[in-house]
């Protein structure tokens, strides 16, 4: 059992929580609904009302309504599938790249896949929804967790103490969702647990939210529990500790300033951490029973999914499912979607797609064409197929349903720390040699059975293709190919990049997503990225 779902959650009922698709960051905060008679001081009278407030924080990670897979919905006017959080923020991370492709057409989908969204996307416009929705659950947790309200409220010492805890761990997901809004779509409108209630949020600058992070991220480390002594599933150290060095790492994209020298103090407090890679078949840790504590040394973050407490449409139901065409019975689910695939360009960095050099390569026995003939509709024709997710546990076992998996998605794992070392390494950075990121990146070979390599093998090239063999379809490959510039212009073309065949060179200004132009049309503090 993972232990955070165990948690009961409250929701619309308790706490009124409501987000509407077309103006959900108009406010950014969050209003008690009069249902069930049930007020705000109602509430909170109980103390485990807190515990279960943070358990809703956490779970919009992972659902996307009140009962799920659907009815109900926290953000409205999308198929609820669409409007996941992992399903959201996974396709705008890899459909871009040459990772990923979908071979879906509905509306503006196609668009993902050839970098030709407009300001009106849908899947732009629902992730924004969904992380903004975030943001506003964490704010008012906070609101309702000040010494002032607790003692108010006749909250014990003791448990004051605990709920210190809590709410560092809900800065984290506020903070998580933050450095996600600020990647994907740069400047982004602000609010805190501080802003007044019913006042539209003011927009702030990349590089405000940039610093804001890093001051958040430090300040909420006294109070989150060290490495691994919290919950399997609720944030440690280190778990913030790895926000903070993605940041450092992608500060010369994210605000034109070179912060590898702390990147790299941040990387090596987690790898000297107790956290571990796991002594497992790398395809262990995408299994239905990965939250076994054989692989719980290696994934820092998790976000939980279990087939019958977090149904959804989106996280692993979309990974395992969607990739998966006639071959379902073996991944321990009722049906393949026919619907994502790997590019040919993506084949091409693995020695060979049968996993015998590289047992990384969980790919399908059976191929056709690795080459994609259309933009949309092309499943059965072309493209490299992935079986990296399953719903089968590491022993062959059953999941405990088959339509939704009860595997669980690794958002931080210690061996992209790792690789994070060896690009700063290959960068020249000091105090990061390449003799210690080989020896970092033949951990990672030596569990996948591929050879090992030498201190002149850590190149900038190498690093960026050792990080698509160990971390595909885990949500890095936009932003590591931005930052080692292979994504906009001409120097790297992959399949339908530019919406042509063979690939061509992009606009800068797809390095962002477009703010949703409905949102600018009900927030006059708002305005439109460059180019859009």
């Amino acid at each position: 059992m993972k232990k955070i779902k165990s948690i009961k959650i409250k929701l619309f009922a308790l706490l009124g929580l409501i987000a509407l698709f077309t103006a959900c960051t108009n406010d950014m905060n969050v209003f008690p609904k009069d249902d069930d008679d049930f007020t705000s001081e109602d509430f909170y009278s109980d103390p485990n009302s807190y515990k279960e407030f943070l358990a809703k924080i956490y779970a919009g990670l992972a659902v996307t309504g009140q009962q799920g897979p659907a009815g109900n919905p926290d953000i409205q006017n999308i198929d609820e599938g669409f409007g996941q959080y992992l399903r959201g923020y996974w396709q705008l991370q890899e459909l871009p790249t040459d990772e990923a492709m979908v071979a879906w057409g509905d509306p503006t989908l196609p668009e993902l896949n050839t970098q030709t969204w407009t300001k009106d996307n849908r899947f732009v416009k629902a992730f924004y929804s969904r992380v903004f929705y975030q943001i506003s659950l964490a704010n008012e947790f906070l609101r309702e967790s000040t010494d002032a309200k607790l003692t108010s409220r006749g909250v014990t010492p003791e448990f004051k103490t605990e709920i210190k805890t809590f709410r560092a761990e809900a800065r984290f997901l506020r903070a998580l969702s933050y450095y996600h809004a600020v990647d994907l779509y740069g400047k982004i409108p602000f609010a805190t647990e501080d802003d007044k209630v019913g006042v539209k949020p003011v927009e702030k600058s990349r590089i405000y939210v940039f610093d804001y992070l890093i001051k958040e991220l430090k300040e909420m480390d006294v109070d989150l529990k060290d490495a691994r002594t919290n919950e399997y599933g609720r944030v440690d150290k280190i778990g913030a500790k790895m926000v903070l060095a993605k940041l450092y790492l992608n500060s010369l994209v994210f605000t034109n300033v070179n912060r590898d020298v702390e990147a790299l103090a941040t990387i090596n407090e987690i790898i000297a951490s107790s956290y571990s890679i796991a002594n497992v078949p790398y395809s262990n840790l995408f299994m239905a029973d990965n939250n076994r504590l054989a692989v719980q040394s290696e994934i820092i973050f998790p976000i939980l999914f279990d087939g019958l407490k977090t149904q959804s449409w989106g996280g692993t139901t979309y990974l395992v499912h969607a990739p998966c065409g006639d071959w379902n019975a073996e991944l321990g689910i009722t049906g393949g979607w026919f619907g994502l695939v790997g590019r040919k360009e993506f084949a091409n960095i693995f020695p060979d797609l049968t996993g015998a050099a590289d047992k990384r390569a969980l790919f399908n026995a059976v191929q056709g064409p690795l080459s994609i003939p259309t933009a949309s509709d092309f499943f059965k024709t072309g493209g490299l197929k992935i079986r990296k997710y399953t719903n089968k546990t590491s022993t062959g076992a059953s999941a405990s349903s088959t339509e939704h998996p009860d595997t669980d998605f690794p958002l931080f794992r210690l061996a992209d720390a790792y690789l994070m070392y060896a690009e700063l390494a290959a960068n020249g950075v000091a105090g990061a040699t390449t003799t210690t990121a080989a020896g970092y990146v033949n951990v990672l070979r030596a569990r996948a059975s591929a050879a090992h390599v030498t201190a002149v093998d850590i190149t900038s090239q190498f690093v960026l293709n050792e990080r698509a063999k160990e971390l595909y379809w885990e949500g890095y490959r936009r932003q590591d190919l931005i930052r080692f510039g292979k994504y906009a212009g001409n120097s790297y073309n992959w399949e339908w990049k530019g919406n042509v065949q063979s690939g061509t060179s992009i606009d800068d200004k797809y390095k962002l997503f477009p703010i949703p132009q409905s949102e600018i049309n009900t927030n006059p503090n708002l305005t439109q990225n460059s180019g859009y």
